[in-house]
């Protein structure tokens, strides 16, 4: 049976900066200022921090900038007719769905669309997990601790601009076909916790000797579906990629707003299917989707110590540990373009254009076409005390909420503090700790330490309520089919094995049920609809390194997410009777959310000056020229970027003329622009504009100008003004 099909246009979202530190860098080139072989520590904290990042939980990393925008691609499947069912799947740039963003997204959705068209059952919102954009929208605590709070701005435009990609996939939704096929991404992730995927047993280890790295322990493996339109588009009209890698490709020492590998990845391809349309605006949707991430790693070169001085400098870490010298702060992985630049961004491109050079492959093999019919389910479920059996009778429950030590050790992507190690169970790693952390969440009751066992309790955010939840306790299970496709939309992130027994135990008993043939192709999507953060398998746990310190409801969390995901599938048949049973839906906590954050109170230009006046210009035509690889940079007199986040718009333009018309030829979504801002006075209110454009090959020769689009915000009255700023003409030779 054709399906109907289309994915919509893509929509920017929440794109909030902060303060600048002094040098420069750019995103999307090999030519970084100061870039050098060795991790570069962060700069010094700006002044007066408003907004942070949701990725590397450090309190200090606040945005000072813009590298490329964060952008959501909706993707609806629908049956023909009236009343066909249909599934919409949201893929955002951002680094993990949220129960508040999906509770407001269907709300909206509803007051447009009816709850009948789009519901709890059939819309997914997933993350991309990168780790480089704006945080605070979350709605638990844990995650707001190192964003001073929800910030309503990043919530508000991810709601909205979801919203505006859903609302542009109904209207685009038109007569089409869908085909899927298979792939590998080589050299595409590495596995960060070796160590504990060696927990997992040999005789299962065996079965993936192939499938990725020395031991099995990557996942290489890729799948695609793709939508084509009724004239036989090249390559169709767009596609949903499932791959497994973590979005740290961008090390936690960048301060610049950016979608890492997946968002570079769907750069590359829609740029290259269109090359004259502005990002954003392409016909063409690439969609990158996250999968079984939790023990994937970008960093493909593997976790080096940064010790200078030091004889253990250069050398491997320490592998269980992950240490150097005993500590973690110095272990950083390496990925694949690691000298070129020190923040990360040469490898961001090479990690995407490998995710693009395996989609292509994916094309060039052979797709198989899909038909059936869509299908969705979804349930609340309380893994707070969810009692289950395992396959040999045994009855178990899961625990309320809690963090182990190695959390705090962080990982090879972005190493902790504070002395705490992965991959080890003792609990007095740090003496300090001990005393304080009954006075952060409450003390954990003998139950609960025995439940989680034998992860030793560093947060124990199942019994934090206070000023609301730390941790979510309900979660949402959802599954999506499409035809043949099966998608796991899963809320959290899975490990290597963990997505393996997931994918095959679900597979296994779609076809066992008669629901689909050997032909059935499941998949992961996550971490989706509510952040519930790690599942690692019960081996695994054993081990507790980070991915296992992190698996919130204790040992039996994969098998509890076995049980109900692999119970919902027969209301994935063609035809279902009656409906799931499930928990009560989490209570609301967003109306209820702490901010530290302060407003705009006003901006000033300085004494002489006004808003949008080049104070350090470009260097004029005749006077010389620029060619590629070189940076074109303007200083302006700006004003607060957060006064209008200018979505669906731009705040920069690099334009060329053209006859007599200026043509605009780079906006903010491109790689090669940066925006900068700066606070030059928070008592006189006057800040500043940085604004840069690296030159790429097989740029036209011509004549050329940078745009600055802001928006001041009065003294008096608090009215908020546009205004533009332009360089002098330049050229490029």
């Amino acid at each position: 049976m054709a399906l109907a099909a289309f994915p919509a246009s893509q929509q920017l979202l929440c794109l909030e900066r902060q303060q600048l530190p002094a040098r420069a860098r750019h995103c999307g080139h090999y030519l970084v200022p100061g870039s050098s072989s060795r991790f570069v520590e962060s700069p010094s904290p700006p002044k007066c921090p408003l907004t942070h990042w949701q990725g590397y939980a450090l309190l200090w990393q606040t945005d000072t900038g813009l590298c490329m925008r964060q952008r959501v691609r909706a993707f609806l499947v629908a049956e023909p007719g009236d009343g066909g069912e249909r599934v919409l799947l949201l893929n955002a740039d951002i680094g993990m769905g949220d129960s508040g963003v999906r509770r407001a997204l269907l709300v909206g959705l509803a007051e447009e669309f009816g709850n009948a068209t789009y519901n709890a059952n059939n819309v997914a919102f997933v993350g991309t997990h990168q780790h480089s954009g704006v945080g605070g929208y979350l709605e638990d605590l844990l995650p707001q601790l190192t964003n001073l709070g929800f910030s309503n701005e990043s919530f508000s435009a991810i709601v909205e601009g979801s919203l505006l990609a859903a609302r542009r996939a109904h209207e685009s939704l038109s007569p089409g076909t869908l085909s899927v096929g298979t792939g590998r991404v080589e050299q595409g992730s590495r596995n960060r916790s070796p160590t504990a995927y060696l927990a997992n047993p040999a005789s299962e280890r065996a079965k993936y000797v192939h499938n990725g790295g020395d031991e099995g322990d990557q996942e290489w493996n890729m799948s695609v579906l793709r939508f084509d339109g009724p004239s036989g588009e090249v390559d169709g009209r767009g596609f949903l990629g499932f791959f497994a890698v973590h979005g740290t490709s961008v090390h936690e020492n960048n301060t610049l707003v950016n979608a890492d590998n997946k968002g570079m990845a769907a750069y590359i391809y829609e740029s290259s299917m269109e090359p004259n349309a502005m990002p954003g605006n392409t016909t063409y949707v690439a969609g990158f989707v996250q999968g079984a991430v939790g023990d994937t790693s970008p960093n493909t070169l593997g976790a080096f110590c940064e010790s200078p001085g030091k004889p253990y400098d250069g050398q491997p870490c320490v592998a269980n540990t992950s240490t150097c010298g005993g500590r973690t702060e110095d272990c950083h992985g390496r990925g694949p373009a690691f000298t070129a630049d020190a923040f990360g961004f040469a490898s961001s491109i090479e990690i995407g254009q490998r995710q693009v050079d395996g989609v292509r492959d994916v094309f060039r093999a052979g797709m198989s076409p899909v038909a059936g019919a869509v299908r969705s389910v979804h349930v609340y479920l309380d893994m707070a005390k969810y009692e289950f059996p395992l396959p040999n009778g045994t009855t178990v429950t899961t625990c309320p909420a809690a963090m182990g030590y190695s959390f705090a050790g962080g990982t090879t992507d972005g190493p902790g503090a504070f002395d705490f190690i992965q991959g080890d169970n003792k609990t007095s790693q740090n003496p300090f700790w001990e005393v304080v952390k009954r006075f952060v969440t409450p003390a954990p009751p003998k139950e609960q330490i025995a439940c989680q066992y034998p992860k030793p309790i560093l947060l124990n955010t199942g019994y934090a309520h206070e000023p609301y939840e730390w941790s979510p306790s309900t979660v949402d299970v959802q599954m999506l089919r499409i035809g043949n496709l099966v998608i796991l939309v899963i809320p959290g992130e899975l490990t290597t094995m963990s997505g393996r027994r997931m994918r095959e135990a679900v597979r296994s008993k779609l076809i066992s049920e008669g629901i689909l043939g050997e032909d059935a192709i499941v998949v992961v999507a996550g971490p989706a609809n509510t952040y519930a953060h790690y599942v690692a398998t019960p081996e695994e746990y054993t081990v507790q390194r980070y991915e296992g310190a992190s698996t919130l409801y204790g040992p039996h969390t994969l098998d509890a997410y076995l049980h109900r995901y692999t119970e919902l599938v027969p209301f994935l048949a063609d035809e279902v009777v009656g409906t799931p049973a499930s928990d009560a839906a989490p209570a609301e906590q967003t109306s209820k959310a702490i901010t530290l954050r302060t407003s705009v109170e006003y901006d000033e230009p300085g004494l002489g000056r006004h808003f949008g006046e080049v104070l350090e210009d470009v260097k004029p035509a005749g006077n010389g020229t620029y060619a590629a690889g070189g940076t074109v940079s303007v200083k302006f007199v700006g004003a607060n970027p957060r006064n209008n986040l200018r979505l669906e718009q731009t705040f920069l333009s690099v334009d060329r003329l053209s006859g007599d018309e200026w043509v605009r030829a780079k906006s903010d979504s491109h790689p090669s622009t940066t925006y900068q801002w700066e606070r030059d006075s928070t008592v006189l209110g006057t800040s500043s504009v940085n604004i840069s454009w690296v030159v790429e090959n097989g740029t036209p020769a011509g004549l050329y100008r940078i745009v600055y689009f802001g928006d001041s915000k009065a003294a008096i009255g608090r009215e908020i003004s546009p205004f533009e700023g332009t360089s002098s003409n330049f050229t490029i030779a």
